[in-house]
């Protein structure tokens, strides 16, 4: 049986011995096949009928210019119109769907507040265990390899005429099956988009409250707010801004994680390598008393690396956000945006990584570059520079907070819809944010050591940026077997499972034995 269409427009070549395309309409009834025509002419491959078969050169050679030019232009409307794909009416209720005036800028602004953020500010603890060669060999190969597959999802995402693969899950269905897609990306996708948004919460919070104590300085209060109570209103401040109803309508969010990722990269970069250098700095990689211990801390920094380029669960997500037709496919603007985001996060997370461990060295904190700035040059830099460092960071983690919980959110409304078969109200939808944000924070507060878990999050959800991509492009576009394709698919698909696998024991070694814990600094007395 069938897939039930989804209403897009795209392309359904029209060949001479090509049959009209099946529309499904919105009753969900089948329109005929011309099939009296070819039982008529005795033949089962009729010449087939098309919207604009009418308008040919022959018809119109008789006919003056300005009729001509009416007709000409009519044509290109009905070769759109005529060309349906499948309707699928319950996307038109979920926020990943529910608007489709995306364009270049949102896909731009979308991918780069969702590429770039806190975990950059780690990468130089990565280089502090992995050394300057293989420190930039790995960011590079990483850099390279993700691109890769956000290359080839972007094409996937309307490979099948007909079809828009409009959710990340729904490609893995695709490829691997109904059941097997479900259990291979569903896991993964969710762990990131919720481990992501607890680490937000953990990391924005924790901010917040270094941004107060550097603004308020000796005049603070005797009471302060605590750690907990601090990611509660960042939390609250997060479910706020959730109340936005789609992924197209939080553009702005977007823009402004884009903005401020970009300006505090840059800034705690510049910032550090300007200031004076600590005396006893080293560019040796931190030693371990074991071998295995070495082994294990290399394989978790390796998954700091990883966890750096996080965001691919959110690209086939982003693109279904924007019109498709025959003749303006989604994959134009989307590829045309992601290449500009991606210029950007190279600008941001190669001179973190390389800027910050110059800086610091074997030194660096386990918090990351913007621990290290607190720490070591809090007296050195005016105050309110820093303040603004640290106001930038909040904003990025509430923005970028929307974007990773937006296909958490269109999961709770797509089982409501499926269940009830119509939209879900508002006060439904509101209910879903404030509890996803609420067991967010309960998480955070009960397991706080999750956000400095990068390279366990890098670890266990590589291969939806580094895996499943391939093979989904070898299952679905088949390839020429043993041809360059071929190969190059189903290596770097096993080898990304492969790192999966020893990344996540680094990360698990490395949480065990209280290693890379994301702490901040306290504030020098």
């Amino acid at each position: 049986m069938e897939e039930r269409p989804e209403t897009e427009l795209i392309s359904i070549p029209a060949t001479p011995r090509a049959s009209t395309p099946e529309i499904l309409t919105p009753s969900g009834q089948r329109s005929p096949r011309a099939m009296a025509r070819e039982a008529a002419l005795g033949t089962g491959t009729a010449k087939s009928w098309t919207p604009t078969s009418f308008i040919s050169p022959r018809f119109l050679s008789p006919i003056g210019t300005p009729m001509k030019r009416v007709l000409v232009n009519m044509k290109g409307y009905l070769e759109e119109v005529g060309h349906l794909t499948k309707l699928n009416p319950q996307d038109a209720w979920l926020p990943i769907t529910e608007s489709r005036n995306g364009n270049a800028h949102y896909a731009a602004f979308h991918n780069l507040n969702a590429g770039v953020g806190f975990q950059a500010l780690l990468l130089p603890v990565a280089f502090s265990f992995l050394g300057w060669s293989w420190g930039i060999i790995a960011l590079t190969i990483a850099y390279f390899w993700q691109l890769y597959t956000l290359r080839i999802l972007v094409q996937l995402h309307e490979a099948v005429p007909g079809k828009r693969y409009n959710r990340y899950v729904e490609l893995a269905q695709a490829a691997f099956g109904e059941r097997l897609g479900v259990w291979l990306a569903l896991f993964p996708t969710v762990y990131l988009s919720a481990g992501t948004a607890t680490a937000l919460i953990l990391v924005g919070g924790e901010t917040m409250k270094l941004f107060f104590q550097i603004v308020c300085g000796p005049h603070c209060s005797s009471n302060p707010l605590t750690s907990v109570e601090w990611y509660l209103v960042f939390t609250s401040l997060c479910i706020v801004l959730s109340q936005l109803p789609n992924l197209n309508s939080i553009a702005g969010l977007s823009l402004v994680g884009a903005v401020t990722a970009i300006t505090y990269s840059t800034m705690v970069w510049v910032l550090s390598v300007s200031q004076q250098r600590p005396p006893t700095l080293s560019y040796e990689p931190i030693s371990m008393p074991t071998s295995t211990a070495s082994v294990f801390t290399v394989l978790n920094a390796l998954g700091i690396v990883a966890f750096a380029f996080r965001g691919h669960n959110l690209v086939l997500e982003i693109q279904a956000t924007m019109p498709s037709t025959f003749k303006k496919p989604a994959h134009v603007p989307m590829w045309r945006g992601a290449k500009v985001a991606y210029v950007f996060i190279a600008m941001c997370v190669f001179p973190v990584a390389i800027g910050g461990y110059w800086a610091y060295g074997n030194l660096m904190p386990s918090g990351g570059i913007l621990n290290a700035l607190f720490g070591f040059h809090s007296r050195d830099i005016p105050r309110g520079l820093l303040a603004v460092t640290f106001l930038l960071v909040v904003f990025n983690c509430l923005s970028s907070f929307q974007i990773y919980s937006m296909p958490v959110f269109d999961s709770f409304e797509a089982g409501y819809t499926g269940r009830t078969n119509r939209p879900c109200p508002i006060w439904v939808r509101s209910g879903f944010r404030v509890f996803y944000g609420f067991i967010s924070l309960f998480i955070g507060v009960a397991l706080p050591f999750l956000s400095s878990l990068a390279g366990l999050l890098g670890g266990l959800t590589l291969p939806v940026t580094f895996a499943y991509p391939c093979f989904m492009w070898a299952l679905i576009k088949k390839p020429v077997k043993y041809s360059f394709d071929w190969y190059l698919s189903w290596v770097l698909g096993w080898l990304g499972i492969a790192f999966s696998l020893a990344f996540s024991i680094g990360g698990i070694w490395s949480m065990v034995n209280s290693g890379l814990k994301l702490k901040f600094f306290k504030p020098p007395s």
